[in-house]
């Protein structure tokens, strides 16, 4: 039976547990707004530390800003060890409206927001949220890299990119993350998950859950659940630490029952023919 390791070195100096915590949904509908108990996405956040989550993703776009001010009031001053990622590059226009902006002035300026907003000194780690077409890599990421040498920002990475898109960045400035959509019914983004093994990047998967049909009562994803006494949800969280060492799966929740269950995945070990089988059932 295989262990997987339980933390990871972000960067070559941040050590985390892989299982953290993502912050887009205490925010409100269509990660739009305050939410409907600003108290309770608060407790949401307090509980996650208390359980030992010391990895907090968010982005200056959840809200916009609510999310980032929710995390501030609740946990600053932070806790030894905590660490806050955020991102910035996406606009918002409205609920579930979004649309990318990486000009170097609109992103100096809301990474200064951030600061204000999470009631931090330095970013741990700031991502690019999306490549802007209308304005290069090299732009977006050049100023950054000026904001990191003033020490603003301790590491960057990127989100919903290539591998040549990863490869054009690391040009730029050094690269110690990348957040694509990934999970075992979702494996559009193998190859940079390949890359970034290959290149000790930590790889941040949103939207950690499998969904459609390999989910469904049943089958074989049910089943392995039921076995241990289990969710689905619980079930695909465990198969992404498995999967691999680089692999931070960031479930996000505006639930304090429902995180303590997604944090109990990381407890799960099933041996390796099971995975095997699991496997055989993501392929078919």
């Amino acid at each position: 039976m295989t262990i997987p390791p339980k933390t990871f070195v972000l960067g070559g100096d941040l050590e985390i547990n892989r299982l953290g915590f993502g912050a887009m949904r205490i925010v409100g509908d269509g990660i739009w707004g305050e939410p409907k108990d600003p108290e309770n996405s608060k407790k949401v956040l307090k509980r996650a530390v208390e359980l030992g989550v010391n990895f907090i993703d968010t982005a200056d776009s959840y809200g916009p800003a609510v999310s980032e001010g929710l995390i501030g009031d609740a946990l600053a001053p932070y806790p030894k060890g905590v660490v806050v990622a955020t991102k910035a590059g996406l606009t918002r226009q409205g609920p579930n409206k979004w649309a990318p902006v990486g000009r170097p002035e609109y992103l100096t300026q809301q990474l200064e927001l951030s600061l204000r907003y999470l009631k931090l000194e330095r970013i741990d780690l700031w991502q690019l949220h999306r490549i802007d077409p209308k304005v290069s890599v090299e732009d977006s990421l050049s100023i950054m890299k000026k904001l990191q040498e003033q020490g603003k920002i301790r590491h960057i990475g990127l989100s919903e990119v290539k591998v040549p898109e990863i490869e054009q960045a690391r040009k730029v400035v050094e690269i110690v993350s990348v957040q694509n959509k990934y999970n075992l019914s979702d494996r559009e983004h193998e190859d940079v998950l390949q890359y970034c093994e290959k290149n000790g990047i930590a790889f941040i998967p949103w939207f950690p859950v499998a969904a459609g049909k390999l989910t469904k009562p049943g089958g074989t994803l049910d089943a392995a659940a039921k076995k241990h006494r289990a969710t689905v949800a619980q079930l695909s969280l465990a198969w992404l630490l498995h999967h691999s060492p680089v692999i931070l799966p960031i479930p996000g929740t505006s639930s304090v029952a429902h995180l303590e269950e997604n944090l109990k995945a990381a407890e799960l070990t099933l041996d390796d023919a099971e995975w095997a089988e699991i496997e055989e059932a993501a392929k078919a």
